[in-house]
């Protein structure tokens, strides 16, 4: 405990004991435990659910004569120890299969695990690219090659270059003649990578009036369109959901960016009715976008599970400006097993071929 105690970057002592201490680490309330060697799966389950998750199980476990704690599984009558040790021995002893932790947050999770269904969650090594990847020729401070080559080194197969459109000046975005461009040095850079693709793209802007930045006849000659809000941001909930899914409703868009557009700690999501936007999503066959920047995460794990339910294709991107952003992947990964989202139900899982594919729609 005392070298807990002593992290340098530990602000306030709140509780020190034998086997328990509470701290305040970077304004967070930070606790530590110590227990029993047999009680650590016990204790690992209690305190990674939540608390609707943890009052279920207990409800469960009462109704089977049994009691359970973060000290472990235990019968009722007997006091006996039934489990305790891992976590998967917790919940196989309750007759259900173990629950990933992000899935704990009551539901459905426990009534699917009781029938041995929960979803195989996705993981990083599961993705094969990025489809929204900024470069110098707009606000990314890296050339097309050098993301290609982070992409390489992640282990990808792709990445699509989507920089911003001309409507957003502060981000320098590429006027039509800019893309032309774009694309010939696109075309120059996949003969030197044979085993690598650059999908050509943009991140066009979509208008107040749901219209597209750029018109159809240079949209279709990208391989990946990504459209996204960047002004007015703050209009009523009707007029923003039919703006984006007036936008969806043009076949050359492939995909929405950071749908909701949320900067947590900054911004409040746009006003926007998501039932309308989901099923539009999968009416058009549009796919949504996790944005994998932590400040960003949007789709939150809510949309993406009823995404999921909608069966909305959705991909994790992580909006990378620079090198390091690719390595961001993971905090959109996280939040997609929040959603219960399974390697099928994300398109970047996907080969290059079956990204033309689908992007052909």
């Amino acid at each position: 405990m005392n070298s807990f105690t002593s992290l340098e970057n530990v602000k306030k002592i709140l509780v020190k004991g034998r086997t328990k201490t509470s701290v305040i680490i970077n304004d967070i309330h930070t606790d530590l435990r110590v227990v029993p060697r047999e009680s650590f799966g016990s204790a690992l389950q209690y305190f990674t659910g939540s608390k609707e998750h943890n009052i279920k199980i207990r409800k469960i476990a009462s109704d089977k004569g049994m009691k359970i704690s973060e000290y472990g599984v235990f019968d009722r009558k007997t006091n006996k120890r039934l489990a305790g040790e891992t976590e998967e021995e917790v919940y196989n002893a309750l007759s259900m299969a173990y629950i990933e932790p992000e899935l704990r947050e009551d539901r459905g999770e426990i009534e699917e695990a009781m029938k041995n269904k929960l979803p195989k969650l996705i993981n990083e090594k599961d993705i094969k690219g990025d489809f929204h990847v900024h470069t110098k020729w707009s606000d990314g401070a890296n050339s097309i090659e050098e993301m290609a080559g982070a992409g390489i080194k992640k282990g990808y197969s792709y990445i699509a270059v989507t920089d911003h459109s001309k409507s957003l000046r502060v981000a320098r975005g590429l006027k039509e003649n800019d893309v032309s461009g774009q694309i010939d040095e696109i075309k120059k850079i996949n003969k030197k990578y044979p085993n690598f693709k650059i999908f050509t793209g943009t991140e066009t802007d979509i208008k107040e009036n749901g219209e597209l930045d750029f018109d159809d006849s240079l949209l279709k000659r990208l391989d990946v369109v990504i459209a996204g809000v960047h002004s007015k941001l703050k209009i009523d909930e009707k007029t923003m959901t039919e703006r984006i899914i007036t936008a969806m409703g043009n076949k050359n868009v492939d995909i929405i960016a950071h749908p909701t557009g949320r900067v947590i700690g900054k911004r409040e999501p746009y006003r926007l009715n998501m039932e309308k936007i989901l099923d539009a999503a999968s009416r058009n066959k549009t796919c949504l976008e996790i944005n994998a920047l932590p400040d960003r995460l949007d789709l939150n794990d809510t949309y993406i599970k009823m995404a999921r339910e909608k069966s909305v294709k959705l991909c994790i991107n992580t909006d990378a400006h620079n090198l390091s952003h690719f390595d961001m992947m993971k905090y959109g990964v996280f939040n997609a097993r929040r959603g219960w989202l399974t390697k099928n139900d994300v398109l970047n899982t996907y080969s290059a071929d079956e990204i033309k594919d689908f992007f052909a729609k």
